[in-house]
């Protein structure tokens, strides 16, 4: 494992939020981390609980986790409410995530370390740093989720050596921040429809990229420039729907510009979202990222990494939500009762939350824990896990807007920011409905089989 994760020292698997607040409420002792997370906070002995051996299978995982829920206490919690409000991103925070300069080391979280990376290879810590890191800020997380899984990841997966030794440090040390473009102005959920093409010059040994691609994540750092490093979904032939191929495109080429920062957005509003345009690109053929014509396979594989990450950031956020309501009702007082904790209704909320948390957090750790990255044909759970959690996460944190009032309807309270932040998780990544899809198709596919 890189150093810059063992550097870390753990951390008390306690820690207190101090919020600062100038709304006038009754005085309420704000949540400690996780504590709605039992494997995290009863008084069991966590190495021999069932449920700690699910959610943090080896001691690498547990210093993992106890390694981001520090920083992510320390480093992201405090920030998270400006950043949003302005619709800004941390860069400075976000290179933080890196190995450089005493970083995290977590940018390259699944890459090997020959190439600068973190060598956890497995879904497991991809879970535990997107569901610690979406406690505090699901927006920061999702530039995260960009760079990490949808590029470096990807990369490190489907690239040649020279490719990954050329690329993969500096994506892992945080130099540089990168993304992936496949979705279009016309092309979401029907990818295969892109219009982005490239074609073979064989004067110039190379391929002329044009196109535009929409709601990239990283896709401007600035509001003007570029990211740094993307890879980039392109038709490359016309026999087959499936004829697309995967590009690496660099900040600076010529013809490779920003169309527009997008702005204004429901939620995520501290990761930056961009349309991308690709005017004659020239990409020369070093930059082609696994076969021509075969980028679907790597487009399907790398799908199901994204949508188990997706589905751990709604974990995260359910869990913050949970851990918001239960602190508010437990110390407001009503009715002339010292809380509202008491009222059926409230224990509805709470005890519904707690449950559907529960079980999207299971079947989360049971999904990631027997997924191997290497290979394709996961789509089921991947597909079924986020289908899940994502509505759960949404529908938790409208639960706790309904325990906190007014509070929970105002920003620095957190809770109507992640119910914001949830939505996101329906569409991003695979629609419900792409999930309804996939998954009928799939279980149709059992051929009679019954399941276990």
């Amino acid at each position: 494992m890189a150093t810059a994760f063992r550097r870390i020292a753990s951390s008390p698997r306690c820690l207190t939020i101090a919020k600062k607040s100038s709304t006038k409420q009754p005085s309420i002792q704000r949540s400690g981390f996780a504590s709605a997370s039992p494997s995290w906070s009863s008084g069991e002995d966590d190495t021999t609980s069932s449920l700690t051996k699910l959610f943090n299978p080896t001691d690498d995982h547990i210093a993992l986790r106890e390694m981001v829920r520090a920083f992510t206490e320390r480093e992201v919690e405090p920030q998270a409410l400006e950043y949003n409000r302005s619709e800004s991103f941390n860069i400075p925070l976000f290179r933080k995530f890196g190995s450089d300069n005493g970083g995290m080391g977590i940018l390259g979280l699944t890459v090997p370390e020959e190439f600068g990376g973190t060598g956890l290879q497995d879904a497991t810590a991809v879970s535990i740093v997107h569901e610690e890191l979406s406690y505090s800020d699901p927006a920061l997380c999702l530039s995260y989720l960009a760079h990490s899984i949808l590029m470096a990841n990807n990369l490190a997966v489907n690239g040649n050596k020279e490719q990954l030794a050329h690329f993969l440090p500096g994506l892992c040390d945080g130099s540089k921040i990168g993304g992936m473009c496949m979705s279009e102005p016309n092309a979401g959920t029907d990818v295969l429809g892109m219009r982005t093409n490239a074609v073979y010059n064989s004067a110039r040994k190379g391929y002329v990229l044009n196109g535009t691609k929409m709601w990239i994540t990283n896709g401007t750092l600035t509001g003007e420039e570029t990211g740094d490093l993307f890879l980039v979904y392109a038709r490359t032939g016309s026999e087959k729907r499936t004829d697309i191929t995967q590009f690496i495109v660099e900040r600076g080429m010529e013809g490779f510009s920003v169309g527009q920062k997008i702005n204004d957005k429901l939620g995520m509003r501290a990761s930056p979202t961009a349309e991308l345009v690709f005017d004659n690109v020239f990409l020369p053929s070093a930059n082609v990222v696994g076969d021509v014509n075969g980028a679907t396979l790597c487009m399907m594989r790398n799908l199901e990494i994204e949508r188990v990450a997706l589905a751990a950031m709604a974990v995260g956020i359910a869990r913050r939500a949970l851990d918001e309501m239960i602190a508010y009702a437990s110390n407001r007082p009503a009715f002339g009762k010292p809380n509202l904790y008491g009222f059926g209704q409230i224990q509805k909320h709470i005890t519904e939350s707690y449950a559907e948390y529960m079980a999207g957090k299971c079947y989360l750790y049971g999904v990631a824990n027997g997924l191997d990255l290497s290979t394709y044909g996961n789509g089921l759970d991947a597909d079924g896990v986020k289908l899940y959690c994502a509505p759960m996460a949404k529908n938790v944190a409208d639960r706790a807007i309904q325990v906190m009032g007014g509070y929970g309807y105002v920003g620095e309270y957190t809770v109507e920011r992640l119910w914001r932040d949830a939505k996101l998780l329906e569409i991003g990544g695979g629609t419900n409905e792409s999930h309804h899809k996939n998954m009928a198709r799939d279980l149709l596919r059992l051929d009679g089989n019954k399941l276990e």
